[in-house]
């Protein structure tokens, strides 16, 4: 392990706080840029991006010493900023490629995929990254980092990661030149067993890789 990498893993509290609110605020002010839609042709590129960044900060989260609150209690942080303008926004950009199929846990066995919206997904990243961000702005260091790095091992990090697998599906068709085949009307408000929801997901897939052999 290189000495950078040590020393980033025994940082002073305040200074790996204060690096990973920024790295926040630039994800969040990137996000909602692109949500204003003023360039969807290069909206999945951008978030390729800006998901990537934000993942390696969760990467020094999760490597990082465990923190502890220093209350047992959250404290009351007030009403939660508002995300479905957010979200209505992404859903309407992203209509055509919106929704997804995920597993969530590799590791737990014959997990069935499920169904995700990137709209959904990124909105609900954002919501849990700002309720960190309103604990550092106030100066509650511990409190911040003890959510971030909680909230990336048990929500907005597979959240993110999941994601990130969408976008870059998204743009290794375009790439490859592989027109999506369509989902067969897989969608989050369906009320589908885990057996549907395997089986599209199972026919997407074999669809798509019927398509990777060298022309």
């Amino acid at each position: 392990m290189s000495d950078a990498t040590l020393h980033a893993l025994g940082q002073d509290p305040d200074d790996f706080a204060a690096s990973i609110a920024d790295q926040i605020e630039s994800f969040i002010v990137a996000v909602t840029e692109v949500a204003k839609g003023e360039d969807p042709d290069s909206a999945v590129p951008f978030l390729l991006l800006e998901v990537s960044q934000l993942l390696l900060a969760g990467g020094r989260l999760g490597a990082y010493q465990d923190v502890l609150p220093d209350e047992r209690y959250e404290p009351d942080l007030g009403p939660e900023p508002d995300v479905d303008d957010l979200r209505e926004r992404f859903a309407i950009m992203l209509e055509p490629v919106d929704v997804y199929s995920e597993v969530f846990d590799p590791y737990e066995p014959r997990k069935a995929p499920v169904a995700h919206r990137i709209s959904d997904d990124l909105a609900e990243v954002v919501a849990d990254l700002r309720h960190g961000l309103i604990h550092h702005q106030v100066g509650r260091i511990t409190e911040a980092l003890w959510w971030w790095q909680f909230s990336y091992f048990t929500n907005w990090g597979p959240t993110a990661s999941a994601t990130l697998r969408a976008l870059q599906s998204l743009i290794a068709h375009v790439r490859l030149d592989q027109p999506l085949a369509a989902l067969d009307g897989l969608d989050t408000d369906e009320d589908l067993t885990e057996d549907d929801l395997a089986e599209q997901a199972g026919e997407v897939m074999a669809q798509e890789l019927g398509g990777l052999g060298r022309r």
